[in-house]
This record gives C-alpha cells, structure tokens and sequence, in this order.
C-alpha cells in the first residue's frame, strides 16, 4: 500500500535507515562505541524526573510534551504528546533507547521504531507505588545508573512510608470528585484512574464509584455524588477561564462542595503524574483537602 509515495516495504526501510544514522559514524570505533552513553527519549513527566534525579539529562535527546518538570525539561527536543507519537519524530533524533510507559502509543508506531532497532522499555501503568518504583528502576538500568536508582528509591520509599503513617492518622475522609477540564468538555474520573488513586492515597474517598475512566460531568452525577471537595489541576482550572468562572457551573451549585468553596488544584503533572514527586503530592493534597472541609 501506498503512503506519502512509500511502500510499505519502502517505509520499512526509511526507519531503520534513520535509526542507523548514529551507527554510521561510529564504523571503526569498535569498544568506544560500546562505551558510549546511551542516548534516550523519555515519554511521560515521571519518567523525565527520574532521568533528572539520577543525573542522566546529558543523555536526553527528547521527551514527551508531559515532561514539564524540572524547568530544564521544557528546552528538551519535544516529540509530541506520549499518546500520540509518530516513529519519524522519534527516530529523528536519533535515540538508542525510547522508554515509557504502557499509556504511550500508538502500539503500532512503538513497534516501528523497535523494528528500526531502537529499544523500547515500557512501565506498566497502574497507578501504585510499585508504579513508581518501577520506573525509576527501569531508567537506572537503561541510562547504567542502577546503583543512584537504588539510593533514590531507598529515598522514595522513605517518603513513602512517612505521608502514608499521616494519611492513616487523620480521621476524616471527605468526598472528592476529580474534575478533568484540559480540553473540551469537563469530565469527572471514575474507578481505575490516576485521579481515583491519588484520592484515596490522599485519605479522601472518590464519590464517583459507578463507573471506571471518565465520564461528561453532569447536573445529576454531582448532586448524586454530593463530594465535599472537587479537585482538578491548575491548568483544568485556565481552561475554565479561571476559578470564578469555575464556580459558575450550574453543576457545582448542587454540591456540598460549592456552600465551602471547597476547590483543590494543583499542577497536572504534579498531582497525576505518579512519579518521584508522588509522596509530596499525596501529602500537599491531603492536608489542603482536610483544612478546606473541617
């Protein structure tokens, strides 16, 4: 089949071909190409953190657009959103390895660029703390830091044990509902999300329990669900045109949440991206949602 004037056979071809451009000027260099650094693109904010934490960012060629954090990932080469690739775009820059997670895609363009050569790590994606632990140990390994990635996840799990030990000893559990309003039409996440993860980490309980993934935010969802919280991210909340506008919604005057003002947000990839900055977003979320609903 014909694409862009290529066969497939042709196309084929192209990508292994621009996968091989680093290869070509290193014939003859035999062991020093063996010890070089292994170029890398990351797809997802977390993983960006942990390349950054180990101290591996001179081997970053690219990221995804989620990788917002540190500042210094803004001036990466970016490849797009992690959902939406295409193998040109990664293969352009030439990478050794490609490493993301199970929510990168689409399927078909990642087995391109393992077809062109480039090897491909994926994290499973289940929004745990095994999650976290995974990822930094898959980039220490891919960028040869194992030993830093052991150090930081000892860090990590340290943390970890702490905001958990806080999270039990408070008493109160408020309902929350996460409102997603990116783009589009504002959606609430129901079971099996990011969002429903953190909530419950955080010491709150998600009201929207009768379905999984998200769902269009309705009138008759949210007096229902009666949360004593909505949260969203700071930049769901720009979307909105802000948070006066936020709490113009219809919708919202039927909640509990709305006699309160009760409205956490927080930056996107802070708050959903389950990464090494998990722990302190479990424990800013936890203690913004307990003082805003005593």
């Amino acid at each position: 089949m014909l694409r862009d004037g290529l066969t497939d056979t042709g196309r084929r071809q192209l990508l292994r071909g621009m996968a091989a451009l680093p290869l070509l000027s290193a014939v003859g260099a035999g062991s020093a190409l063996a010890a070089s650094p292994v170029r890398i693109v990351s797809l997802g904010g977390a993983l960006t953190e942990v390349v950054y934490l180990l101290g591996a960012q001179g081997q970053l060629v690219g990221t995804d657009t989620t990788s917002l954090f540190p500042e210094a990932a803004l001036k990466t080469a970016k490849v797009g959103y992690m959902r939406q690739l295409s193998a040109e775009g990664l293969l352009s820059l030439q990478p050794d390895a490609v490493v993301g997670t199970t929510e990168a895609g689409p399927p078909v363009v990642l087995d391109q660029v393992r077809s062109a050569g480039v090897r491909v790590e994926l994290v499973k994606a289940d929004h745990t703390w095994d999650e976290v632990q995974r990822k930094v140990a898959t980039v220490g390994r891919v960028v040869g830091r194992e030993r830093e990635a052991q150090a930081l996840q000892a860090d990590l799990d340290a943390q970890w044990t702490a905001v958990q030990k806080l999270v039990a000893a408070s008493t109160r559990r408020p309902r929350a509902i996460f409102i997603l309003s990116h783009s589009g039409s504002p959606m609430v996440a129901g079971t099996g999300t990011a969002a429903d993860a953190l909530i419950r980490f955080a010491g709150a309980t998600n009201a929207i329990t009768q379905f999984a993934g998200y769902r269009p935010l309705t009138a008759e969802a949210m007096a229902s669900a009666a949360p004593d919280v909505l949260l969203n991210s700071t930049q769901g909340i720009e979307a909105l045109g802000g948070e006066t506008a936020f709490w113009q919604r219809p919708e919202l005057a039927l909640t509990p949440a709305f006699r309160r003002k009760a409205l956490v947000a927080m930056e996107a990839s802070h708050l959903l991206g389950f990464g090494p900055r998990l722990p302190a977003a479990v424990r800013e979320l936890h203690a913004r949602m307990q003082a805003i609903t005593a």
